[in-house]
């Protein structure tokens, strides 16, 4: 009985190790040091194959290509010049061999000198036989150079050499992203599946690109197509029921998430997307068991928190809504979306001194959004808080000094603090910005409105303008 390809490799190997644990000396040619020095670098075991790199050499001193391996664990281990005075050495005795201009352009790369690097491949390219390698590596260093044009000239070469070659599949559509043109990418994964009709993936990459352009009757096809390709293929029947979801059959949808959880490990986000699908179609129930389960399967997932949060907000329970906004908040206290959230939640309640404390801990952990500004300073205003009111305001400012509703609310708190001519000077701002909004804010503010000096301002404002 013929022994197959791994159990052939397996028996330098097992020598090999055999040896290491005697004190024996065992031969072997050049070409099983290669596949044992091979073997280990592909496992991580770069200490064994330092190993077998030295008894290698100590039994095969001018092979060329064990010299090369030796190189590869040097720039791997970021000793830089060594592996290039190694290199010249290599290069004097063979000029044509390809992979020394591979490592040289391993060492450019790593240094950041992509174009060298690139050089390094052209060259290797000229004398190489096996070209599909080289091509592949050429495609990284366009990418590092964020030139996806030719980055996926050069993946194209690898997958037309070897249709199976998934990673450079992936790249290819990865720089049709980049270069903005989902046409081109929808066009060569159908030209490819035309060679290739039972590719999962290619299917799977197509559905997603015709999501992009909304063709969301061709997205459903293309997934369909991978799932018939490989039934056991999640990332299809998952990307499937985020269409669904789209079309508003939520049913369908759940069945598909389901899938995912039926053929592997359940996932926060399978149950997420269930537990929104069934508050869609009214299972309030439901919806809220899923979203139990989502922030018990993955309690750092942000949104499954919000998810729960959100749903007892609509549900006006607000007491429930802030218990579990504060267990999230006990998971992650630096999570400037947690602070908002309960700060509005805290405002539905009328618990104004705990709501400006939320919207400051936002702020400070990054929300410089207007409506937070604006809904702080609303807090800090109804509780009567005016000098702080005043100092947000003007931080807030200084973000959107553009903004006319934070002039006219500015206005208003200096007035109150009777600070007229600044409180002038803010509410003519306001009026350049935006003279609409006077109306809403006289609503909101009319005993301010109704001062004598301040008709009389927004009255020779409109005379000066007209």
């Amino acid at each position: 009985m013929a022994l197959d390809y791994n159990e052939e490799q397996s028996e330098p190997i097992a020598k090999f190790e055999s040896m290491l644990k005697t004190d024996d000396v065992y031969f072997f040619d050049a070409e099983d040091f290669e596949d044992i020095i091979h073997h280990y670098l592909n496992n991580g075991k770069v200490s064994l194959a330092k190993k077998a790199i030295k008894i290698s050499l100590e039994q095969h001193p001018e092979t060329i290509n064990l010299k090369l391996l030796e190189v590869e664990v040097l720039v791997f281990e970021n000793k830089l010049d060594l592996a290039i005075s190694q290199l010249d050495v290599l290069e004097s005795l063979d000029s044509e061999n390809e992979e020394i201009y591979i490592q040289r352009a391993n060492i450019w790369s790593k240094q950041d000198k992509h174009d060298l690097a690139i050089a390094c491949l052209q060259r290797a390219l000229e004398i190489s036989e096996d070209t599909t390698d080289i091509f592949a590596l050429l495609g990284m260093e366009y990418l590092f150079l964020e030139d996806f044009a030719k980055a996926k000239e050069n993946f194209i070469i690898c997958v037309a050499a070897d249709p199976q070659d998934y990673a450079s599949l992936y790249n290819i559509v990865y720089c049709f992203e980049y270069l903005e043109d989902p046409k081109g990418a929808i066009d060569y994964l159908n030209g490819y599946l035309e060679g290739q009709p039972y590719c999962e993936v290619a299917w799977h990459q197509l559905g997603k690109q015709y999501m992009s352009e909304n063709l969301f009757k061709e997205a459903l096809t293309a997934f369909d197509f991978a799932i018939i390709s490989d039934e056991s293929f999640i990332g299809a029947y998952f990307e499937k029921a985020m269409v669904l979801e789209k079309l508003k059959r939520y049913n369908e949808a759940i069945e598909n998430y389901q899938t995912t959880i039926d053929l592997d490990d359940p996932t926060a986000h399978a149950y997420l997307r269930i537990g929104r699908c069934h508050e869609k179609i009214g299972n309030t129930e439901l919806a809220q068991q899923f979203y139990y389960k989502t922030v018990h399967e993955d309690p750092l997932l942000d949104k499954g928190w919000l998810a729960i949060t959100n749903f007892y907000i609509k549900e006006k329970k607000f007491e429930k809504a802030l218990f579990y906004i504060n267990k999230a908040l006990h998971i992650d206290t630096e999570n400037e979306v947690y602070w908002k959230k309960c700060a509005e939640i805290n405002v539905s309640l009328n618990q104004l001194d705990e709501a400006d404390f939320s919207f400051k801990q936002a702020v400070e952990f990054g929300d410089y959004s207007l409506n937070t500004w604006e809904s702080w300073a609303m807090v800090v205003i109804q509780n009567k808080e005016f000098e702080a009111a005043t100092q947000i305001l003007l931080q807030a400012i200084g973000f959107f000094p553009e903004s006319a509703a934070l002039h006219y609310r500015l206005a208003f708190v200096l007035g109150v603090t009777q600070d007229i001519e600044q409180s002038k000077n803010y509410l003519a701002k306001a009026l350049s910005l935006d003279p609409s909004l006077l109306s809403p804010f006289k609503s909101e503010y009319p005993g301010f409105f109704n001062h004598s000096w301040v008709i009389q301002f927004i009255g020779s404002s409109s005379k000066a303008s007209s």
